[in-house]
């Protein structure tokens, strides 16, 4: 069996982070690969600090949302994750009226945790953030 083990679908996803702060930011799921998750968003106001580039805030809730999504996609139906452990790395500013690029991709998707890589790009490709998302796997109704 390959990494996702229910059947994706960009739409259904897209639909799931609509009511939720990946809706609000505007975060798109734009291609579901066999080992990587790919998505983006364009920044405007909502996305800044107050130095007029985007938030890194907002970096790692594209991170973490991608994150979350790819580890729900590779446990087992029945099953939910929650993130425990976020870091990110900001290396290059991004401006507003730019659309950053993100892949998510597995360093580890054991059973009960998984931990998900996520690069942000900008418009021109130069890697705006890397971040990693550590994951616990959870029964559906478990409490964290």
């Amino acid at each position: 069996m390959g990494l996702w083990k229910r059947t994706p679908s960009i739409e259904a996803v897209n639909a799931r982070l609509l009511d939720g702060a990946a809706g609000q930011f505007g975060i798109r799921i734009t291609a579901i690969l066999s080992d990587a998750l790919q998505a983006e968003m364009t920044v405007g106001p909502q996305h800044l600090q107050p130095n007029g580039i985007l938030h890194g805030g907002v970096s790692v809730v594209l991170s973490e949302t991608l994150g979350t999504v790819c580890t729900v996609l590779a446990s087992a139906e029945g099953q939910t994750a929650v993130g425990i452990e976020v870091n990110a790395n900001h290396l290059a500013m991004v401006r507003p009226g730019e659309t950053v690029r993100a892949e998510c991709r597995p360093m580890h998707a054991g059973r009960r945790t998984q931990v998900w890589q996520t690069e942000i790009r900008r418009a021109d490709g130069r890697l705006a953030c890397v971040s990693r998302l550590t994951c616990a796997v959870l029964d559906s109704g478990s409490q964290a």
